[in-house]
């Protein structure tokens, strides 16, 4: 079976590369290799979503960013809000020493990173924010879970924010959370990629 980046061991060959990318206006410094999500550059999802994020205002707390990858979206957050705690997590045992990795090199320190299959490994916390650019290609169920699962960890006013393409789900992405949080808007639509925000009341 072929390797992909929701797997928690990728057997891919290693072939580790760094480059800088600028995110709120800042250059940081990213490792990533082969068997993680979007390795040769900051996906346009990911940055439209650090867009939204930025725009926004959140009750007090620590934010959650599910499904981390090697780190732009948690740590960009985390150093853009240097009073907020960032807990991120990921399924993938590769992206999550990558994100640890990055963390050190770009001198962020108000980030937690670590293992979850999707939200198995979070407990205790009542999150601000749950923030996500899900794998698409693990399937429907486990991005709906991944909208759906986030309202028990959000504290009340807390917010969910998801990007998601339109070909890709986001209309049933929509609905699924109007469902779940009783209210879902569209706070961001750039080229197809559409913002979903849902508030916990």
């Amino acid at each position: 079976m072929a390797d992909h980046y929701y797997t928690k061991d990728p057997t891919a060959k290693h072939a580790e590369k760094s480059w800088t990318f600028s995110l709120y206006e800042h250059d940081f410094v990213f490792t990533t290799d082969s068997g993680v999500f979007s390795k040769n550059t900051v996906d346009f999802g990911s940055r439209t979503l650090l867009d939204a994020i930025k725009e926004l205002e959140f009750v007090q707390g620590e934010f959650l960013d599910v499904g981390c990858g090697y780190g732009p979206i948690g740590l960009a957050v985390a150093f853009d809000r240097p009073k907020r705690q960032v807990d991120m997590v990921d399924i993938n045992e590769r992206a999550l020493g990558l994100a640890k990795k990055n963390a050190a090199a770009n001198q962020i320190s108000n980030v937690n990173i670590f293992s979850s299959d999707i939200y198995a490994g979070v407990t205790g916390t009542q999150y601000a924010a749950v923030l996500t650019n899900p794998p698409i290609r693990a399937g429907k169920k486990v991005v709906h879970e991944i909208l759906s699962g986030a309202k028990q960890h959000l504290a009340s006013g807390g917010i969910l924010l998801a990007v998601i393409q339109k070909k890709q789900g986001a209309p049933s992405a929509q609905k699924k959370m109007a469902e779940v949080y009783g209210n879902c808007e569209v706070v961001l639509k750039r080229k197809g990629y559409f913002i979903l925000k849902s508030v916990r009341d």
